[in-house]
Order: C-alpha cells, then sequence, then structure tokens
C-alpha cells in the first residue's frame, strides 16, 4: 500500500467524518474505520452552534438543505418553577445524528474518502509510521493517525489513558418524540442530579436528550419509573412528558460518560471529537466542538504537508491549538459537573441562572466560539 501522505481516521462520528472530508478536499489519501453501519441513532443533544456553519459551507455541507431546524431561541428552568427565555447570541440548529452523520459519510464517499466498517483492534507507531489492525484481521498503514471513537473505546485501554481507569457516575438516555413544540427553541431544564435539552429536529420530531447521575438512577425499576419520579418535579418536564408520544422503540441509553479531563495527543495519536474532551451538557455545545477540533487537526495536517513541520511540532502545536479554543469551555463544564454533584450549589445556582438572563447570556457565550472560516 501507498502510504505517502494517508491518513487514517479512527471513527466515523461528527470529528472523524468533518476531518475526512477536509483531508480529501486538500488532496490527502483517507482510511475511515467505523465499527457501525451507517446511519446510527446515538445519545447527543442534536443541536449544533452555528459557529461552524461557515466552515460545513466550506466542506460542501450545508444542513438546511436537509431540512435542519434554524434556532435562536433558549430556554431553561430550575425545580423552583423559574423559566426563562432569551435570545441565543448566535443561534444554532437541530438535526438529528442519524441524518447529519448520513450528510457527513456521502459526502466523504464522493470525495473518494476509503469507509471501512470494522474494529479497531490495535495501533501501534514504529519509526515515523502506525500499523493498525482490526478485529477482523485487516491492516492498514499510514502517516497519521486521528482519534475520533467518541467518549470512551477499548483503544483508551490499549492505549492506558487516565481518565479510563476512573469510573464515571453520569448516565446519558435519549429518545425522539411526537408533540407541540417551537422548532426555533433549544430548552434546558434542570432537575434533581441532571440537566434535560429539548429540541426539534429535521423529522419535526423532538430530541429528548438527558445527563443523569448514576447513583440516583439505578435506585428505581427502569426509565420510565425514574422519569415519572425524577424529571417529573420539574413541571416543564412533566408537562412535556404528559404531552407526548415517544417514536423510539425505547429510549437509547449510554453509560460511564467521563467530563475527565483527556491528552490531546496520545501515543502520536491525534484526538478530535470527545475523544480529546468532552464538555458539560448544560453548555450545549458539545457537537460543535467536534466539528471545531477536526477543523484544527486537518488544518494542521495540511500545513504540515506544505510547509515540512515535524512530527513533535505538529503535535504541540495541535496541543496548544485545541487548549486554547477548549480549555476554558472544558473548565467551565467540569465546574458546572462538581456543582451537580453538590444539592446546595445546585439550588443556588439555578436559582441564579434563573433570574437573571444576562448571567446566563454569558454562560452560553463562555462556552461558545465564534465562526469558523
Amino acid at each position: 500500500m501507498n502510504t505517502k501522505n494517508t491518513i487514517l481516521i479512527i471513527g466515523g462520528g461528527l470529528a472523524g467524518l468533518t476531518s475526512a472530508i477536509h483531508l480529501s478536499q486538500e488532496g490527502f489519501e483517507v482510511i475511515l474505520i467505523e465499527k457501525n453501519q451507517f446511519p446510527k441513532h446515538k445519545v447527543c443533544g442534536e443541536y449544533v452552534s452555528n459557529e461552524v456553519l461557515p466552515y460545513l459551507e466550506i466542506l460542501g455541507v450545508n444542513p438546511f438543505e436537509h431540512q435542519a431546524k434554524r434556532i435562536h431561541r433558549f430556554q431553561f428552568s430550575g425545580l423552583s418553577g423559574t423559566t426563562l427565555d432569551i435570545e441565543l447570541p448566535l443561534g444554532g440548529f437541530g438535526i438529528s445524528r442519524f441524518a447529519l452523520d448520513q450528510i457527513l459519510v456521502d459526502r466523504a464517499i464522493v470525495l473518494g474518502v476509503q469507509v471501512v466498517q470494522a474494529t479497531v483492534k490495535s495501533v501501534v507507531f514504529q519509526e515515523t509510521q502506525f500499523q493498525i489492525t482490526t478485529s477482523n484481521n485487516q491492516c492498514f498503514k499510514a502517516d497519521y493517525v486521528l482519534g475520533a471513537y467518541g467518549k470512551r473505546s477499548n483503544i483508551d485501554i490499549t492505549l492506558s489513558r487516565k481518565f479510563i481507569q476512573k469510573k464515571s457516575s453520569w448516565l446519558g438516555v435519549k429518545a425522539h418524540y411526537k408533540a407541540d413544540f417551537p422548532s426555533d427553541v433549544v430548552a434546558l431544564h434542570n432537575f434533581n442530579g441532571g440537566y434535560c435539552g429539548l429540541s426539534k429536529v429535521e423529522t419535526d420530531h423532538i430530541n429528548l436528550c438527558y445527563l443523569a447521575d448514576y447513583k440516583s438512577f439505578k435506585k428505581y425499576k427502569n426509565i420510565d419509573a425514574y422519569q415519572k419520579s425524577v424529571l417529573y418535579k420539574n413541571k416543564e418536564l412533566k408537562t412535556f412528558f404528559e404531552n407526548s408520544e415517544i417514536v423510539f422503540d425505547v429510549p437509547l441509553t449510554i453509560s460511564q460518560i467521563s467530563f475527565d479531563k483527556k491528552e490531546p495527543v496520545t501515543d502520536h495519536i491525534l484526538m478530535i471529537g470527545d475523544s480529546a474532551g468532552l464538555i458539560h451538557p448544560l453548555c450545549g455545545n458539545g457537537m460543535a466542538m467536534a466539528i471545531h477540533s477536526a477543523k484544527i487537526a486537518a488544518s494542521l495536517l495540511v500545513a504540515q504537508r506544505l510547509q515540512n513541520i515535524s512530527r513533535d511540532q505538529l503535535e504541540d502545536l495541535y496541543t496548544k491549538q485545541w487548549n486554547l479554543a477548549f480549555q476554558k469551555r472544558l473548565k467551565a463544564g467540569r465546574l458546572i459537573q462538581q456543582a451537580l454533584q453538590n444539592k446546595r450549589l445546585t439550588r443556588i445556582g439555578v436559582s441564579l441562572v434563573g433570574t437573571s438572563p444576562y448571567v446566563l447570556k454569558n454562560i452560553i457565550k463562555s462556552t461558545h466560539g465564534h465562526p469558523l472560516v
């Protein structure tokens, strides 16, 4: 196999597909390995900040051609019953991962990206090249590898990443519903031990996705019992559940969601998307961050080829640019997570946000970036 200018990407989510499209447009040979078939529903808030729209257009992707919902209002409610409705500083759009991932993989294939359905078993770096082996004994070689496999993976275990050794107390739940809900709103509702987001997607269904404290969740027999006992204490959520119809057969769940600090580079692999760091849902910007991180990595790989930057220099630049773009956002997310685990701090914080549009707007601004060009 000719490995000149070959980039291998592990994972076909937002970050992996975006970087594949970018690099393919720049003439790289790109191999993308994804263990699941496309398309697939995933536990995700499905709200994307408009900060990434200019970049997506450069990549030949227009979400609004696929009925994405334009969102410019934000609603917030706490257990106290206080509800706040503000204009989003930048706005965003709502689209399901089922649709967006398919749009991106179709674009990648058109550009010549080699998409392989397989599970990566090992990644070994020797001298100047990577050797990647899959569980079905396929072997690939590449000059650079991007890790875009999501929140946690067996790859993290083989790489001995620190965060994977710790148990996390967070559980994610997601489903689509039919209900009367405004298309231009993304809502965030607090409940004891977590937050629940609501927004419309391209099918006119409402995506409901929440993060829950697993210790509290496991006291109940099932998701329905938990929702009725805990989420219903927020009157906005109670009203929604009582006036909606679930579309999915059963809600999707994901456990062991970790917000611990991760390294942007591990064993010479450039980590992008959730593989590099996960922001708390209150910040509502995880999808845009994944796309942004892909842009940083892809742009640096283009610069490396043009300017003959060494691997060490590339890794150092990526770490610095990644930290500059996301470190403050992730720090804010971790502080919010810690507050959520303290009931007294949660009550104080929710009360403050619920009574002050100014505070809420500043929180949103601090966790969102500027339009990418």
